[in-house]
């Protein structure tokens, strides 16, 4: 037959074109809460007031855009990689139904505040419920493939993909754990209390960034890199020493987020010492994926996929060197609180996350409609380019604002009493979210370019699903 005969590239279609949708969603709310700290008077209404938006552009940019970018990509390189249709194509058409009811039920119940009050997991037992069974199914037709492959071999990218199901199942079971007050009711009370909720929050929150924000993105890596420039990877080992390295140590790191409160000394420890081991297997993967490279730098110069591809590389090197110094507890007495941290986290998140899920993207989306390119190169182009200048500012402004409010607010005088106010600090900032308004606007406008290429590129082309190639025949 000859649906037995094609991968499955419907599902990845989907995904690869919502990845787009809920990017420029996620990130317009961005820049809104962003315009929102510079001008206050567009909190215009409570359910669209900074409180409520900023955990809904945090869903959103992580979920939805990052969320979408993952089960794409992982979709499509498990098929390529295996050399076999999609396992259960049924329950693989369920996850993009059913994800895209989570975030659009996140993104009504959010600005209601819905929500369960924690950092990350924000949602409501229902959803969190919903959720669950969307991320089992995702595991089931993900591992289902990798079951009935038609080579021994299991690509390194494959196991980076099955470690990030695998611990964002547990990391999102075990932070949700809730007692309902009702079962007609949206709210409930959290399993855990006091300091021993905060450890399991940061947990989760920095096993998030670790699996979800990390793993499967350098899954994307280890397949896009090397497809695109055309060069196998550097080094074999290294991607497996760099896979169990980073999985393992990554467990760890979550009290640097709980420097300097109840937590007890000893644990704040533990997680700053592994914060700092972290340092080594990122670099790995990072040096590993530039080198891939070698012998093929001057491809750079004409194809921006691969600029995306490298610069986000780039961006992976130096937000894994800074998170560790920024999880020493003198460094992190002078950043946290301040928007040091928000720069950090946007550094990853733009330069390390966006970069590479927009790099990957483009990749796909020719191959998905039949096509050899893109619809405009320059566009693409245009797109690495404002984007880039556009993180640059972001992070820039936010360096310089955070270490200037940690400064002012360690400020003394010579009795002992703060030489500024609060609202001092406030009032200095200004100029820097000012920036970081600008930045983040940039970063929008080349997604808005994005979304024209990929319409242009799609438009009058015939959905195409590839025949399954025998492993002898081709390479994935």
């Amino acid at each position: 037959m000859q649906s037995q005969a094609t991968y499955n590239y419907k599902v990845v279609r989907q995904f690869a074109i919502m990845t787009v949708v809920w990017g420029i969603v996620g990130m317009l709310v961005g820049v809104i809460a962003a315009a929102q700290l510079v001008w206050p008077e567009l909190n215009v209404h409570e359910f669209l007031h900074f409180g409520r938006l900023r955990p809904l552009h945090t869903n959103a940019v992580i979920f939805a855009f990052g969320g979408c970018a993952l089960f794409a990509t992982s979709y499509y390189v498990v098929q390529r990689t295996c050399h076999t249709r999609l396992f259960a194509p049924g329950l693989a058409a369920f996850t993009f139904w059913g994800w895209q009811l989570v975030i659009v039920l996140a993104a009504i119940t959010l600005p209601l505040g819905y929500t369960s009050s924690k950092e990350y997991a924000e949602l409501e037992w229902p959803i969190d419920i919903l959720i669950a069974i969307v991320w089992v199914s995702y595991a089931v037709v993900f591992f289902g493939t990798i079951a009935k492959r038609k080579v021994s071999h299991i690509y390194v990218a494959n196991w980076f993909f099955g470690a990030f199901i695998l611990t964002v199942a547990l990391l999102h079971i075990v932070n949700s754990a809730a007692i309902p007050v009702s079962l007609t009711s949206m709210k409930s009370y959290s399993a855990y209390a006091g300091v021993q909720d905060a450890m399991i929050q940061w947990w989760y929150g920095h096993n998030a960034v670790g699996f979800f924000l990390t793993a499967g993105f350098l899954g994307m890596m280890y397949y896009f890199v090397p497809k695109q420039a055309d060069r196998p990877v550097y080094s074999y080992r290294l991607s497996v020493v760099h896979f169990w390295a980073l999985i393992f140590t990554y467990m760890w790191a979550g009290p640097h987020h709980l420097h300097y409160t109840a937590l007890p000394d000893w644990t704040q420890s533990v997680g700053m010492v592994f914060s700092l081991i972290l340092l080594a297997p990122s670099w790995g993967g990072m040096i590993n994926g530039v080198l891939t490279l070698s012998g093929a730098w001057h491809k750079l110069r004409t194809d921006p996929i691969l600029k995306f591809l490298i610069t986000s590389l780039s961006f992976y090197g130096m937000s894994t060197f800074e998170g560790p110094m920024m999880s020493i507890k003198t460094v992190n007495a002078l950043s946290h609180y301040t928007d040091w941290t928000v720069g950090h986290v946007h550094s990853g998140a733009l330069g390390w996350v966006a970069m590479i899920s927009i790099g990957s993207v483009y990749f796909l989306l020719p191959r998905l409609y039949g096509r050899s390119e893109m619809y405009s190169i320059k566009l693409i182009n245009a797109h690495f380019w404002i984007a880039t200048i556009g993180i640059v500012l972001y992070i820039a402004s936010m360096w310089i604002s955070g270490v200037m409010q940690g400064l002012m607010w360690r400020a003394t005088n010579p009795d002992g009493t703060l030489t500024y106010s609060f609202v001092e600090s406030v009032k200095a900032s200004y100029p820097f979210w000012t920036i970081r308004f600008i930045g983040g606007a940039m970063f929008l406008g080349g997604m808005l370019i994005m979304f024209y290429n990929m319409v242009k590129t799609i438009a009058g082309q015939k959905a195409y699903d590839a025949p399954v190639l025998a492993p002898a025949a081709a390479h994935a």
